[in-house]
């Protein structure tokens, strides 16, 4: 699938606090219903199918036809791959849905690290499965977005469909940020 710049319409239906719960148990699941979706998020069926169908629209799940029974739809996430326009190329508008994207996400990886720091000590030799680095390199601007790319492209080398995932996989959260050095003066 190619790569999409994120417009205002993608980024108001990602930024939004039960999308992103939804789009996060569907990384965790592989596959749910509607009903399966409120059970866990304890919302209602109604507020589930909407979302899902909002998030359908804009390419981020999708129907699983051959599993539907009568009423009951199933979805998963299409793995679809969305760029930010620059920020100096972005409205005020999307410029404020992105960011309250990233507050979300941002929030939601706090939390999360924080129920893994609470529940490491039961996850047996998950618990030692850490990679963490923290450093600094010296780019230029073109450097750096290849650096990206190719990050993006090991990412997606490791990505694998529900059905070809070997049953001792776990999900693995990445996260990647980069940014100038604040303090240093530019040459």
């Amino acid at each position: 699938m190619a790569d999409e710049f994120l417009d205002l319409a993608m980024a108001k239906a990602l930024a939004n606090p039960v999308r992103q719960r939804i789009l996060r148990e569907l990384e965790i699941l592989g596959e749910a219903t509607s009903t399966v979706l409120a059970d866990r998020l304890d919302v209602t069926t109604g507020g589930t199918s909407y979302n899902l169908r909002v998030l359908a629209e804009h390419g981020f799940v999708e129907e699983i036809p051959e599993r539907a029974r009568g009423r009951e739809r199933w979805w998963r996430l299409t793995r679809k791959s969305v760029l930010f326009p620059l920020p100096s190329r972005q409205s005020p508008e999307l410029q404020a849905a992105i960011e309250e994207l990233n507050r979300l996400w941002l929030a939601e990886d706090a939390e999360i690290l924080a129920r893994f720091q609470h529940v490491r000590g039961r996850m047996g030799p998950w618990a030692d499965a850490v990679p963490y680095s923290r450093g600094s390199i010296r780019l230029t601007l073109d450097e750096l977005a290849t650096f990206f790319k190719d990050y993006l492209a090991l990412l997606e080398r490791y990505q694998r469909p529900a059905e070809e995932t070997p049953p001792e996989a776990r999900t693995v959260l990445t996260r990647f940020v980069a940014f100038p050095e604040p303090e240093e003066e530019p040459t």
